[in-house]
């Protein structure tokens, strides 16, 4: 039976009823026989009391003891992307007498999930939309794997925002306070293992591995958020018998008919064994089984180059944004205009980042390292629902325009909708529409083109000959259900007069706890609040009172080369609560330079004490590096692993 700790299960679910059990595991390392009191209350979204239930056990020392507890919720909210309700099952356990031992709060959501094989994915009970989202490594720039428990949330955050219903962890379990986020935002989870690309044949190998497989389990089974199990190794050779294994381990661990695995098609022992197939519709035409695109969008050229049109760094600007983010329109449309035993697929991948096994940056994120977003990312807000209500994440009608209106656009115009149709006012009087196409099937909103709308030519007309720049202007106004929803006026930038600073948290506060961190992002402006995306500058920043700079001018942090318009900046807080003061100036003043800016943003004491003692390491950027990379391969050396990488990723990358 499954282990340790508070396994908490929906016996059955309908829109009327919830049987909810919840199995305590209690341990006696003492050295005398106990008799204990498990209480146990499940508390509604609200806040208010469902039932409380006692139960006794009789522990002998050196032994366990399990009770189940049995719960029944009428009317049940029931957990869902587009409604992610927590229900919280409160533990106390206590001496016969009513001395507290343990205790802990474990949230949870009524929630059923089901694969049925051709007839796709249901979601309590109901056919559910196709399951379209992104990979994630958690990576930031900086900070690497460190990321203090805020930025997993705002990651969260970000994801949801862009229309992502499901997350493939990449590839390893996350951290809590990431999973505690998708439970709040209605995320769904594939949950994996750490390993990729490697097996080794020594048994001792394969224990380690069963050992992290059950340790996950019992860390994640709780959540609503999760959907399915990776319980093997990405990208990884191994044999039959490891795969069934794993299966039967998982199955072990998580003894109902709603626990699910996932892996490769390609894989041994995996076609005939798992629950849901990864692969490719032509991988899979001749199963009856659920399938799901692990990893989409990648069209690179070879896997030693890297060349694709969906890795564009965001400092490349305008051209190669769009070609990226249509790109990835036609995959997504790719995605969607499957059957249903096509569950879904998750973008590879959401956020640029470093990567361990190959020198290069990967550049195929929606949003860069330090989360601005591309235009992609705005092609991914697009297809989300603009009548849907979200409780927790902010999604509403929304309208991007794709261009800069600089001497180097495109004449075409390309908006990124979910409204009906757009209108465009140009220069105050030319008026175009465009209707949204309608389709049963495919992306829900594709990209909206209005052709040949803008000539440089034509429009210096207004502010050369006419001296009325004011006039230079765009104005789009989306429309649903005939009603004017979201409205965006794009002008040409003119000079570049002014930085302008401003904080990307995600509405979330700045703690105190000396890890937290918050992206401040100076932008630089003309003399109408237009961002100068042409701008060249380095931004200097300084911070003064209860806050300091991650990073230098040896990694480039400090100061910090203007790319696409903007140069971001990691603030990092003190343990000490209180002001922090943010200026920016360019580098290199001037008569006429940018005006500097300044930022003024508090931060607030954590909600509970500090356990840690460690103070935060002091030091260039220059000394850190010279101790990690005082050795160096040699070109030869280099060659091989690059050519490895290759071999690798070609066993498992897209047949076509």
């Amino acid at each position: 039976m499954a282990g340790g700790g508070l396994f908490v299960h929906m016996d059955a679910l309908t829109d009327k009823e919830a049987l909810v059990s919840v199995k305590t595991d209690v341990q006696n390392d003492g050295t005398k026989a106990q008799t204990l009191k498990v209480i146990t209350t499940l508390k509604n979204p609200a806040g208010k009391v469902v039932e409380s239930q006692t139960s006794t056990l009789n522990v002998k020392p050196g032994s366990h003891g399990v009770t189940t507890q049995r719960f029944k919720v009428t009317t049940p909210q029931l957990w869902s992307p587009e409604n992610p309700s927590l229900y919280r099952v409160e533990t106390r356990l206590t001496t016969k007498d009513g001395y507290a031992l343990d205790g802990g709060i474990t949230r949870i959501g009524l929630r059923q999930i089901e694969f049925k094989g051709k007839d796709g994915f249901y979601l309590n009970g109901k056919p559910y939309d196709k399951l379209i989202g992104g990979n994630r490594h958690q990576d930031f720039a900086y900070l690497g794997n460190a990321m203090p428990n805020p930025l997993h949330w705002r990651d969260a955050k970000l994801l949801r925002e862009a229309g992502c219903r499901v997350i493939r962890v990449a590839h390893y379990p996350q951290d809590p306070s990431f999973m505690d986020a998708c439970d709040e935002l209605g995320l769904f989870v594939i949950v994996a293992i750490p390993g990729w690309q490697y097996f080794n044949k020594d048994p001792f190998f394969s224990e380690r591995s069963y050992d992290d497989l059950r340790q996950t389990i019992r860390r994640d089974r709780n959540h609503p958020c999760l959907l399915m199990w990776e319980p093997i190794l990405n990208e990884t050779q191994f044999p039959a018998d490891y795969a069934h294994k794993t299966l039967a381990i998982t199955r072990e661990e998580f003894p109902y008919k709603d626990t699910y695995s996932a892996a490769d098609v390609r894989s041994a022992g995996i076609k005939e064994a798992y629950d849901v197939m990864y692969g490719f519709p032509e991988e899979v035409k001749n199963s009856d089984k659920p399938f799901f695109t692990r990893e989409w969008g990648e069209y690179v050229d070879d896997w030693y180059a890297h060349n694709s049109p969906n890795r564009v760094s965001r400092s490349w600007g305008e051209g190669p944004q769009i070609v990226q983010a249509l790109h990835l329109a036609m995959v997504y449309d790719e995605q969607c205009s499957t059957p249903r035993q096509h569950i879904g697929g998750a973008l590879w991948h959401p956020f640029d980042h470093q990567r361990g096994y190959h020198p290069d940056t990967y550049w195929g994120g929606l949003l860069d390292a330090f989360r601005q977003p591309k235009y992609a990312y705005y092609l991914f807000q697009s297809q989300t629902n603009p009548r849907l209500k979200h409780p927790t994440a902010s999604i509403s009608p929304m309208l991007y325009v794709a261009h800069e209106l600089t001497p180097f656009s495109n004449p075409d115009i390309v908006v990124f909708t979910n409204c009906d149709s757009v209108r465009l006012t140009r220069y105050e009087s030319d008026q175009f529409t465009v209707v949204a196409a309608k389709k049963e099937v495919g992306i829900p909103h594709a990209p909206l083109v209005f052709k040949n709308v803008f000539d440089n030519y034509v429009m210096r007309r207004y502010s050369y000959v006419q001296k009325q720049w004011q006039k230079a202007s765009f104005l789009f106004e989306g429309y649903l259900d005939g009603e004017v929803v979201c409205r965006v006026k794009k002008m040409p930038s003119r000079r570049s007069t002014q930085l302008r600073l401003r904080v990307d948290h995600q509405h979330l506060a700045l703690v105190a706890d000396g890890s937290d961190v918050a992206v401040v992002i100076c932008e630089v402006t003309d003399d109408e609040g237009n961002i100068r995306r042409l701008a060249k500058d380095n931004v200097q920043f300084t911070v003064q009172g209860e806050g300091e700079i991650i990073g230098d001018a040896t990694n480039g942090a400090n100061p910090r080369a203007v790319e696409f318009g903007s140069a971001p900046m990691l603030l990092r807080s003190t343990t000490k609560p209180g002001w922090v003061t943010v200026i920016a100036r360019v580098q290199y003043e001037g008569e006429h330079a940018p005006l500097p800016d300044t930022l003024i943003l508090q931060t607030y004491s954590p909600l509970r004490p500090l356990l840690y003692k460690e103070q935060p390491w002091k030091g260039s950027v220059q000394q850190h590096s010279d101790k990690l990379f005082n050795q160096r391969m040699t070109p030869e050396e280099r060659q091989r692993a690059l050519e490895e990488v290759e071999r690798q990723q070609t066993q498992f990358g897209e047949s076509f």
